[in-house]
């Protein structure tokens, strides 16, 4: 059965794309610190164990983009808030293990994934939590439905992300992997 990792990645346009930090940085320096953290995070993500489809926005841009690798799979994330498009991108992949994580996690490694497609083993899904409350990963297995409530009712960009979307996991198996840090704001790109 096929593992797949699908990274959720922007057009690296200023003013569209890690605008928290850009606030503090300003806007070119920041679309320019998140291109090369992507080009850096695919090139390290790179595995034959599994394969990497980019989830990119905005759709059609994003499709046609000479910025991101031109061998790689590219999926549109299309429209709705963060639950919207993740489930989307979820509910999109073949059927088996599918994982799912932003490009703005510096600390990640392969090791990381492939905990997280062996968590899978024996959970229904899986998520990588980030000190903010939020988290780095979401994965499931996919031989079955996902749960219609996934990702409903979630508050994001909130101490309450994570929270929020396990009660909108009915009694399934889940497993937590390590504890990475996303990069929003300066103090974020502190090791």
């Amino acid at each position: 059965m096929q593992h797949t990792l699908v990274i959720m990645v922007k057009e690296p346009q200023p003013g569209r794309v890690k605008t928290r930090l850009g606030r503090e940085i300003g806007m070119v320096a920041a679309a320019w610190w998140f291109r090369h953290q992507t080009r850096t995070l695919i090139r390290r993500l790179r595995d034959p164990r599994w394969r990497i489809v980019l989830a990119v926005s905005p759709d059609q841009q994003g499709l046609n983009s000479r910025v991101w690798p031109a061998d790689l799979p590219r999926a549109a994330q299309g429209r709705g808030d963060l639950g919207d498009r993740m489930g989307r991108m979820l509910r999109g992949m073949p059927k088996g293990p599918v994982c799912l994580i932003g490009a703005d996690i510096p600390g990640i490694s392969r090791r990381h994934i492939a905990r997280a497609f062996n968590a899978l083993g024996c959970s229904q899904m899986v998520f990588g939590p980030a000190p903010d409350g939020g988290y780095w990963l979401v994965g499931a297995q996919r031989y079955a439905a996902l749960p219609a409530s996934l990702f409903q009712n979630v508050r994001w960009s909130t101490e309450h992300a994570l929270a929020d979307t396990l009660a909108s996991i009915s009694g399934g198996r889940v497993s937590l992997l390590d504890q990475l840090r996303d990069v929003d704001t300066v103090a974020d790109l502190d090791p």
